[in-house]
């Protein structure tokens, strides 16, 4: 991708990143369909999906070459995380790499983690409270990394802890240092908090990537009914009720689209432009997703809301997803802070 394509507002793939969205399309069409997502519930993790998405190269094509990867960048995992949105896919793809990118920076990655054959997880929740911590994919992962003051410290399980129940049906779970088999300081200081920062921001980039694979996905559930079920002789999609709704989806998954690739690429060329872009991309798709695929069940009527249905499905996800990263609040706080700091620097410059 030219360097300055997204500054004149082209988001337009390349040909090798439009193929490589097509290949995971097809990896989760054919191996992650709707029985396979309902069937992770209990767990919110499917193992055999997990392998075999890391044997595709998922894992390590996160990771710069220098720790043993294939340096993909942010806008190509972008294009993995909306189709594993797409398809609800249970596994922890987005946990795991965000915090392997952070590991890597802090020289601490082992190839286990880049092989996906240990799983990794970190705190996204903004607020960093010390004590326990409820992390997204804290009943799989082998390894969390918090920040706990200036510290990036490392936990090791054992056995990772219990699975609490949740409405995004993700292997969710509290984790709390002094139960843990190991801590490792990994780093502290500015820059450690800085590294884990920038990992926060790309965990808010891809969870954002994801939930536009979800919502795109979500209308095309309901746009495919709304034009194969009739009213007085003519499909229920002609009618203002029902498709001016459904073009108010299509505008938000395109929104969020172009400002999360927009927040991918400079997060990884020039973060310091716009440092807000990642938080914004991240405030305006879980603030859209969960309304816009109520819209979508309401489309459905009954049937919308029935629990075999599949849009039923991604209107939770669409729900609890938007939660994995603590109250979002604290997210929209942090965004205007960081545009206000940015103008205040501007000002004084």
């Amino acid at each position: 991708m030219n360097r300055y394509e997204l500054r004149r507002q082209d988001y337009s793939l390349s040909e090798d990143q439009s193929e490589l969205q097509a290949v995971y399309a097809k990896f989760f069409r054919t191996r992650c369909p709707i029985d396979t997502v309902r069937a992770a519930e209990g767990t919110g993790f499917d193992k055999s999906l997990w392998e075999q998405l890391a044997g595709t190269g998922a894992t390590s094509m996160a990771l710069p070459e220098s720790a043993g990867g294939d340096g993909a960048g942010l806008v190509e995992l972008t294009l993995l995380a909306e189709e594993l949105g797409r398809a609800l896919a249970p596994v922890p793809w987005i946990e795991h790499v965000t915090t392997a990118r952070l590991l890597a920076r802090l020289g601490s990655v082992q190839d286990d983690v880049v092989q996906g054959r240990r799983i990794v997880a970190l705190d996204p929740d903004p607020a960093a409270r010390p004590g326990p911590r409820l992390i997204p994919a804290g009943a799989v992962a082998d390894e969390v990394v918090l920040l706990d003051g200036a510290d990036v410290v490392r936990l090791t399980f054992d056995s990772p802890p219990a699975r609490v129940e949740n409405i995004g049906k993700l292997p969710m779970a509290w984790v709390d240092a002094s139960t843990a088999d190991s801590v490792t300081v990994l780093a502290s200081g500015p820059d450690a908090v800085a590294d884990y920062r920038r990992a926060l921001d790309e965990w808010r980039v891809l969870t954002a990537a994801a939930l536009v694979g979800l919502l795109d996905e979500t209308l095309r559930i309901a746009a495919e009914f709304a034009t194969s079920r009739y009213t007085l002789g003519v499909p229920i999609g002609t009618l203002q009720a029902i498709s001016h709704p459904l073009a108010n989806i299509a505008v938000a998954v395109n929104g969020g689209r172009n400002l999360n690739r927009r927040a991918a690429w400079f997060l990884d060329h020039e973060p310091e432009h716009q440092p807000e872009l990642p938080a914004a991309a991240f405030v305006f798709i879980t603030g859209e997703a969960p309304a816009a695929a109520t819209v979508a069940v309401q489309v459905q009527g009954g049937l919308g809301v029935s629990a075999e249905a599949a849009s039923a499905a991604y209107l939770v996800r669409a729900r609890g997803w938007a939660l994995a990263g603590g109250d979002p609040a604290l997210h929209a706080r942090e965004l205007a802070e960081t545009v206000a700091r940015r103008e205040a620097a501007a000002e004084s410059a």
